[in-house]
């Protein structure tokens, strides 16, 4: 949780804060990479007082763990996710007073978080601005080679490894011309000339 209380209500008053937190629980995408929980999270944030609350300007820095889609290798990336946040008075308008919102009002209300006591917490924003910024298909590398279809060998370590693969398409036409033996080719080839000099008689 974060307190706007120095910050004051004075719209244009500002207010930097940087901060290490720890990462919340499931900060990233399951199964591929995220940031592990507990592992620093480095803050750097920006409160502008304006007339309807507190608007919150930031960029959160980590370092996120995985795996490599291609080659199944763990990998390490540092992520770095900006964010922008606004977290509304609850209970005045812009005079002070509270104010029924019109219909459009009411649509803009929806994307603001109220303040609770001056006090808002950052967690859900940080977790959708860092899961944003998390590669879908994480690489080690970019030219990374992956893995040997065949037989799952890593190809970065073992460039030139390779097999002499058959295509299934004509396996059957290479089994039939394997299976004719060369007296029945010889037998073919010698019946052309008698059907040769039958057509000539």
């Amino acid at each position: 949780m974060f307190d706007t209380h120095e910050l004051g209500r004075r719209p244009g008053a500002l207010q930097r804060i940087s901060r290490t937190v720890e990462a919340p629980a499931d900060l990233g995408i399951d199964g591929v990479i995220g940031v592990p929980q507990g592992s620093p999270v480095e803050l750097g944030l920006r409160l502008e007082s304006v007339m309807e609350g507190v608007l919150v300007t930031g960029t959160a820095r980590a370092s996120a763990e995985g795996e490599c889609v291609r080659c199944l290798e763990p990998l390490r990336q540092d992520v770095a996710a900006d964010f922008q946040e606004m977290f509304s008075y609850p209970d005045t308008d812009d005079r002070g007073h509270r104010q029924a919102a019109a219909d459009d009002d009411a649509e803009d209300d929806e994307d603001m978080t109220p303040l609770e006591d001056g006090m808002f917490d950052l967690e859900p924003v940080l977790r959708d601005a860092v899961v944003l910024a998390l590669p879908m298909q994480p690489v080690c590398r970019e030219d990374c080679a992956g893995l040997c279809a065949e037989c799952g060998a890593n190809l970065n370590e073992n460039p030139d490894h390779h097999h002499d693969a058959v295509d299934i398409r004509w396996a059957a036409l290479q089994g039939l011309a394997d299976s004719l033996g060369t007296g029945e080719k010889d037998n073919m080839s010698g019946a052309e000339p008698g059907v040769d000099e039958k057509q000539e008689k």
